[in-house]
């Protein structure tokens, strides 16, 4: 079980270490408050290909010390999500509000070492200083008159647990994406690690479980960037190692603005009720920020080679369905007839029959020419369901009424074939044609609209009209 060494910290220390010199440990912890979306499953995808490129762990810690927004259901959806794009993590999920005890430990530890301080500002004190600050045009950066107090000097407030943060000099992260950055001491504050109910803030609980983890890189959004000179600071107070970061920046919309649900879907499991394949989801999320070369199809071995943070884009990327509605379509041309039949087939309308099987199985080769979801192939497979049928397009119709009487005779004609193969059927359609002084082109789109109530469903007239099979075309 992960974490088993929270109970001892010199354990959990030298375990770290160890494990710091011997293998990359990477992480994806998502809150449970929601769906899996979009941002989220790139950065899952990109620890998981670092730890496969680095033959590491990626491991999954659920965020779930927000009792009030964190949802089993949301904890199912995570999962699901991480299960249909293929994303499997070593070992059991980490839940981090079992880890709560350990949590508070460290923060006692750290006001043991004197790097942390015991505050009793009250709720509303905070406000007033906030309030007076705002008014006069100025940042607030609440300053204590706790830090240097004697925790003998009390007060009926219950205390929050604050590190204190360095006062001067600079805190630098060397991220792998964004390079080297810096931030004045002064600008960090002395935040608060634990509430005064003894529950952990995110900065305490994020470090300790890193810690206890043995996280080695953190791969993760650049909207945590600023978290990062935080985190930091609860490290060196605590002696520990730091793992190295790597902040990615942000998917924004094609208008440039941050994703969101005006933009299309968001939640993983929406791309997968819309037809596309998660080996199509992962490529496109692994080439929105990552780059290599102008290769723009990478199949999963291949992107376990090739990944590294250093090809990592500082800008944004915009989602661009046009992009994966091309790469879904490629994917879905690649698979077999048995496999589309299958993935196909929670789109049918209908579970198909035995004698449908055999009709759509034969289709399928050339349908998946055209299609770039799973929702499209399935909706133009079922014409060669028993039964098939659906409004014509006015357009349809009249070419239908204007062909009429040429449709008449081509049913006499096929009433006629006993023999129902695509080479016999290629010949009467032909002698028809010849006879009649007309060709192919002259009543195909008419017969296609006659059996398949479309002109636009795929395949030659010749194969439609074989895989259907004489019952449904003479029906």
């Amino acid at each position: 079980m992960l974490g088993q060494f929270r109970n001892s910290p010199c354990i959990v220390k030298e375990a770290n270490l160890i494990f710091h010199n011997m293998s990359v440990i990477v992480r994806f912890a998502p809150s449970p408050t929601g769906d899996l979306h979009i941002g989220g499953a790139r950065t899952a995808l990109f620890n998981y290909l670092f730890a496969k490129k680095n033959n590491g762990k990626f491991l999954l810690r659920i965020e779930d010390t927000d009792k009030k927004r964190s949802t089993k259901p949301a904890i199912e959806a995570i999962t699901q999500g991480l299960d249909w794009l293929g994303l499997k993590h070593d070992g059991e999920a980490v839940f981090q509000s079992q880890n709560s005890a350990r949590h508070e430990e460290i923060a006692n530890k750290l006001l043991e070492l004197d790097k942390a301080y015991l505050c009793y500002t009250s709720a509303e004190e905070l406000a007033e200083m906030r309030e007076f600050h705002e008014k006069k045009g100025e940042v607030f950066r609440f300053q204590s008159p706790w830090r240097n107090k004697d925790n003998s000097q009390t007060s009926t407030q219950k205390p929050v647990v604050r590190i204190k943060s360095p006062l001067s000099g600079e805190i630098v992260i060397n991220d792998l994406v964004q390079g080297e950055v810096r931030v004045k001491s002064e600008e960090i504050d002395d935040f608060v690690i634990l509430r005064n109910d003894k529950t952990p803030t995110y900065m305490l609980a994020v470090v300790v479980d890193d810690f206890d983890m043995n996280i080695t890189h953190i791969i993760r959004g650049d909207d945590h960037l600023t978290n990062a000179f935080r985190q930091k600071a609860i490290y060196d107070a605590m002696g520990w190692k730091c793992p190295e970061f790597a902040h990615i920046p942000l998917i924004y919309g094609a208008d440039g603005a941050k994703m969101s649900k005006r933009h299309g879907a968001t939640s993983v499991i929406e791309y997968q009720k819309m037809g596309y394949l998660p080996e199509a989801l992962r490529n496109y999320l692994l080439r929105l920020g990552f780059s290599f070369g102008d290769l723009e199809i990478i199949d999963d071995a291949k992107a376990q080679e090739i990944f590294d943070v250093k090809n990592i884009g500082k800008s944004p990327s915009r989602f661009d369905f046009a992009k994966l509605n091309n790469l879904n379509k490629h994917y879905i041309k690649e698979k077999n007839e048995v496999e589309l039949l299958d993935l196909a087939s929670e789109f049918f309308v209908k579970k198909p029959n035995e004698a449908e099987k055999s009709r759509v199985l034969q289709a399928i080769h050339f349908v998946k020419e055209r299609c770039d979801n799973l929702e499209n192939l399935a909706k133009n497979l079922e014409i060669y369901f028993d039964n098939f049928s659906q409004k014509l397009e006015e357009n349809d119709q009249n070419l239908l009424n204007e062909k009429a009487e040429i449709i008449k005779k081509i049913i006499k004609v096929l009433e006629g074939v006993d023999d129902w193969s695509l080479e016999k059927i290629k010949e009467t359609l032909n002698n028809f044609a010849n006879e009649n002084n007309l060709k192919i082109k002259d009543f195909g789109p008419a017969l296609r609209i006659a059996l398949t109530f479309s002109g636009k469903s795929a395949g030659g007239i010749f194969d439609v009209v074989f895989i259907l099979g004489k019952k449904e075309v003479l029906k």
